[in-house]
């Protein structure tokens, strides 16, 4: 006998005290219930119930197997006490791959949502390598840029618009860009991704630099990168540190601008931005936690607009 049924069904008629009360918690009929009583004692081979017109009486057979069927029947109504949790309220392991930087986004998102769920727990993976999301078992993955073609379901979230930075003490020292040209006057620090080979060992890389003026149009400058690195971040504390230009997310140096630590170069021109998406392997079925948590995200990434033209240098 290759199925659980017949020992939850015996176990479910000793709870009741008969085959019809049981029939009626099982939704079967009373004569399926007593057939697969039957059929259980066949194939084992002893009697499990003594059966009168009045009551049912446990054999010593029956005795013996009873409370090894009740925890089957217990440990039933715990997975399905775990599937309605995971269905209802968020609880259990969140698990989400950020790029690296980005932690101080997913701590603002997250913090009103883990203050009111306290059974739920988050795994932040970060990397800006992509993380495999089932292989790392990842519930959310937030992506920033354009995304590779894939069976996951990507949700956009926002855009994130690139600005050009500098720090006050820069600006001092080497003067104000006031047009998109004398940018390639200036020493820059730019994501290793997106500089060109300039074709000599002694000659800074290239950098191609897309400026959209208010009516829209777009021109490019070639900008020397004098610090190239592959962490956005090392670039935004090199900026504060004055040491060149970086085109830094908006939403990332909100914070800088407000205290003065960056200045926004060249304002009233566009640089471009970056699709931020979070990406999840399926929508069908989605556990309870997955759920809110997206909401939470839509909400603190709504109110990431694009850049204010204040705190800016004019």
């Amino acid at each position: 006998m290759n199925t659980f049924k017949p020992f939850a069904v015996f176990a479910e008629t000793v709870a009741a005290g008969s085959m019809s009360a049981a029939a009626r918690r099982l939704g079967m009929t009373p004569s399926a219930v007593s057939q697969t009583i039957r059929a259980l004692e066949l194939h084992a081979g002893v009697t499990l119930l003594h059966r009168s017109t009045r009551k049912l009486t446990l054999t010593e057979a029956g005795e013996r197997c009873y409370p090894h069927c009740l925890r089957l029947l217990q440990a039933a109504a715990a997975a399905a006490d775990a599937l309605a949790l995971a269905r209802d309220a968020p609880s259990g392991e969140l698990r989400i791959a950020a790029p690296v930087g980005f932690a101080v986004h997913i701590a603002a998102a997250l913090a009103p949502l883990l203050a009111e769920a306290p059974q739920l727990r988050v795994c932040l993976l970060v990397d800006d390598a992509l993380i495999d999301l089932i292989d790392a078992r990842i519930d959310i993955a937030i992506r920033v840029g354009q995304l590779a073609d894939s069976t996951a379901v990507a949700r956009p979230l926002c855009d994130f618009e690139w600005i050009v930075c500098a720090a006050p003490g820069y600006l001092e020292r080497h003067g104000v860009p006031a047009v998109p040209f004398d940018l390639a006057h200036h020493h820059w620090l730019a994501n290793a991704r997106h500089t060109l080979d300039a074709g000599a060992t002694d000659a800074a890389p290239l950098m191609p630099l897309d400026v959209t003026d208010a009516a829209g149009t777009t021109q490019r400058v070639q900008v020397r990168v004098r610090i190239a690195s592959n962490n956005q971040l090392s670039l935004q504390q090199m900026c504060e540190q004055g040491l060149g230009l970086a085109r830094l997310g908006h939403a990332d140096v909100l914070p800088l601008l407000a205290r003065g630590v960056l200045v926004q170069v060249l304002p009233q021109w566009q640089f471009g931005a970056l699709p931020v998406n979070a990406v999840t392997q399926r929508r069908e079925g989605e556990p309870v936690k997955v759920a809110v948590a997206m909401d939470a995200f839509k909400r603190y990434f709504s109110t990431l607009g694009p850049a204010r033209r204040e705190n800016v240098l004019r």
